[in-house]
């Protein structure tokens, strides 16, 4: 969708606005007095941090073997069922043997006496190295007892992949005009779709069949989500209104959702599903009560349209940008404006998304760029390019590529958008390198997103020529002839991170993966 030309300005981060509606059934009533204090003292957006469980561990080295539980623990197990053998002895058997040395104490005493200390010293050294030499027999020879097997040494990770392979699946045809927003439900199960048609599809991920078509808006529509139950599809049109349609029984929520006094450009459900995010050309951010259809909040958000809306995974914090070159981020319990990000070239922002553990930004501009932003630190961190982006409000999403070995490695990361002259490119997030440019649509690809599953990773696109695209990996072994493809170029750096200390890969991996840290090598 094209935006209109206006003037950009820089403006300082509004206040606060109060709620006209008071309501403590969402996330506006969750956050507790110590959180909003602490937000309030610093004015900086703290990312959320996972609770992320943790077995428990015997050492210092984390090591689950036996090699690094307590000596007791180890011994105590190991001498289990080895009863038989002639050093082995029981508990009981040590306390009574105790008792038969305290008895003939006074004895020993005297024998020792007798024959001098150091003939008893040297019968109990004798005694404890006999001991020794029984326990250690074969130390130096193939171990035979199952019971001492080695600890197995896991094998290293496989190698960080060159590039993705995606290849089409299904060709998805119903819509009669462009298709402007496609998304993945929460269990990838279906594929929903908006358009300058006015109307929403659902779609089977798995058949690419289509299941439902609801009709209700007035004029096109622009933006759509899912909520985090997968029973209803939120979408946003240019009559001003949104509509909440259930994909359980096929028919729309009665009320639509009023209050926007032009387009609704961009939308987003909060986590628990009872709050929707709305940016308007209006210049405004709602925050909308889903039980009640009322607006809770209003932000008088930029000084141009909003193009752009995405909610942390926890809910604490919303992102907005527009077309005037913003990119702001606000505390969801107060309404405060946190932080502003602003590029030095000040491009039109069209699409705004976090990264999946909440830390960073990723947003789409008007000058051919992609750029990864810390907003904490308020900083520009990456910068993708090699797709064409000058008009058209495009988006994407984050992706996951490589073998992904449960509890070692989750696979690495990559950003996948569409581009103007069709093609869909996917870059890792830590070299910026271009892993795979796919030639997908006869025109602007304006949606892009991904999903996981246990059958396999899976993206989708939408474009102007009105068709939706699902698009699978293919793993070498049975990959098919490779097609021809244009060999991307090597993209200028633009970054901003010299000297910077970080990990990228881990902190872009999914939910509940940690790693140490390391230097970027850009």
């Amino acid at each position: 969708m094209e935006h209109p030309s206006k003037r950009r300005r820089l403006t300082p981060s509004p206040p606060p606005i109060s709620s006209p509606i008071e309501t403590s059934s969402d996330e506006l009533a969750a956050g507790s007095d110590h959180d909003q204090e602490r937000r309030r003292v610093s004015l900086n957006a703290y990312p959320p941090k996972r609770p992320y469980p943790r077995s428990r561990s015997f050492s210092s080295s984390e090591s689950p073997d036996e090699l690094a539980m307590d000596a007791d623990v180890y011994w105590r197990s190991r001498n289990r069922g080895r009863d038989d053998s002639p050093w082995a002895r029981s508990d009981e058997e040590n306390d009574e043997n105790e008792a038969d040395e305290e008895e003939n104490e006074n004895e020993d005493d005297e024998h020792d006496n007798m024959n001098g200390d150091d003939n008893g010293r040297e019968a109990n050294g004798s005694r404890e190295r006999d001991l020794d030499e029984m326990d250690t027999v074969g130390e130096n020879e193939p171990e035979t007892d199952p019971d001492r097997s080695p600890t197995p040494v896991p094998p290293p990770p496989p190698p960080k992949p060159e590039s993705v392979n995606y290849r089409q699946k299904f060709l998805l045809r119903g819509h009669l005009r462009g298709v402007s927003a496609v998304r993945f439900s929460p269990d990838a199960s279906m594929i929903a779709s908006g358009g300058a048609d006015g109307a929403v599809k659902v779609w089977a991920a798995s058949t690419g069949k289509l299941i439902y078509t609801f009709e209700g808006h007035l004029a096109g529509i622009s933006t759509i989500s899912w909520s985090p139950d997968g029973a209803t599809i939120a979408s946003g049109s240019d009559d001003k209104t949104i509509r909440l349609w259930n994909v359980l029984t096929g028919k729309a929520h009665p009320t639509p959702f009023i209050g926007h006094h032009n387009y609704v450009y961009a939308i987003a459900f909060s986590p628990k599903g009872n709050m929707l995010v709305s940016g308007s050309y209006d210049e405004a951010v709602f925050l909308w009560d889903v039980r009640s259809a009322r607006v809770m909040k209003s932000l008088p958000a930029h000084s141009d349209p909003v193009s752009g809306i995405d909610v942390v995974w926890d809910g604490t914090l919303i992102a907005s940008c527009a077309t005037d070159g913003l990119v702001r981020i606000w505390d969801t319990s107060t309404g405060q404006c946190l932080r502003t990000l602003v590029h030095e070239d000040n491009p039109p922002v069209s699409s705004v998304k976090f990264s999946p553990n909440g830390k960073y930004v990723l947003a789409w501009t008007l000058d051919d760029c992609v750029r990864l932003w810390d907003y904490v630190e308020g900083r520009c961190l990456k910068t993708y390019q090699g797709h064409s982006n000058k008009k058209y409000s495009l988006s994407g999403a984050f992706g996951v590529y490589g073998q992904s070995i449960p509890g070692r490695t989750p696979g690495y990361a990559f950003a996948v958008s569409g581009s103007e002259d069709g093609a869909i490119l996917c870059w890792d997030v830590v070299t910026k390198k271009v892993l795979q440019r796919i030639e997908a649509h006869d025109g602007v690809v304006l949606g892009v997103d991904t999903c996981s599953t246990g059958e396999g990773r899976f993206m989708v696109s939408c474009g102007l020529d009105g068709t939706v695209r699902v698009w699978e990996e293919v793993g070498p072994e049975r990959e098919p002839e490779p097609e021809p493809e244009p060999e991307p170029g090597q993209c200028p750096d633009q970054d901003q991170d010299q000297g910077r200390d970080w990990d990228m890969d881990s902190e872009m991996r999914e939910a509940g993966e940690l790693a140490v840290e390391t230097r970027d090598p850009t």
